[in-house]
């Protein structure tokens, strides 16, 4: 499936994964690209239902969420979080450096 005429290719799927900083072996590549060219299959194969008149929706089971007043506070619990974190400076956390 994960030849030239496919969605995915083995280099298709070497490219996402250097992109996204995952090391995948050299013989997964195209063990990948045909099961992404099978989610995208199925994809289209959604894309083919006719939905016409049907409301959307965000869930299968019709919520409703109570309804309150928006009211701004501060939460009134800083000191409680920050007393739980390791490192603090002038009410923050203070945290290691992720990005040189």
């Amino acid at each position: 499936m994960s030849d030239k005429n496919s969605g995915v290719t083995a280099e298709t799927v070497k490219k996402i994964a250097r992109l996204s900083r995952l090391h995948v072996e050299e013989d997964r590549l195209a063990h990948l690209a045909d099961e992404m060219n099978g989610i995208l299959a199925w994809i289209e194969q959604l894309a083919e239902v006719d939905v016409e008149g049907v409301e959307p929706m965000t869930s299968a089971v019709e919520m409703a969420a109570p309804m309150r007043e928006d009211v701004i506070t501060d939460g009134g619990v800083r000191d409680k979080v920050l007393a739980n974190a390791p490192k603090t400076e002038a009410g923050y956390f203070v945290v290691p450096r992720s990005v040189e």
